[in-house]
């Protein structure tokens, strides 16, 4: 592992254990049956769904009026994820630096693929 890889693990996973020990603290782990995976992944669509709306109003966030409301729901966004990792102790961390490892031999994500006809441009 490079210096920058284990830079990036340290930091994802202090960020981890702060989200879901903050989410652990406010009671969001307690009941009689555990988490459920789904309802999580769902919570994650919906703030991922609020940032979008906050680009398409171009509106700043409610709560922070100081900040864009996108930047805020990326942020509810990540601390959902990093809790869900805590909680089901998932490496998001490891699998982010798999994954940007892996991305960078991908054909389909080079510049001239992502352009072409049927690429991923938007």
């Amino acid at each position: 592992m490079t210096d920058e890889e284990r830079c990036i693990q340290s930091g994802i996973d202090a960020a981890v254990a702060l989200c879901h020990s903050r989410s652990v603290h406010a009671g969001w782990w307690d009941g009689p049956a555990p988490r459920n995976p789904g309802e999580m992944i769902a919570l994650i669509h919906s703030e991922i769904s609020e940032a979008l709306e906050g680009i398409r109003k171009d509106s700043f966030d409610d709560h922070l009026p100081d900040r864009k409301m996108v930047e805020v729901e990326l942020a509810d966004t990540l601390i959902r994820i990093f809790d869900m990792a805590g909680g089901l102790n998932l490496d998001v961390a490891g699998a982010l630096i798999e994954k940007l490892e892996y991305n960078r031999t991908r054909e389909d994500h080079k510049r001239e693929a992502r352009a072409a006809a049927g690429g991923k441009a938007f």
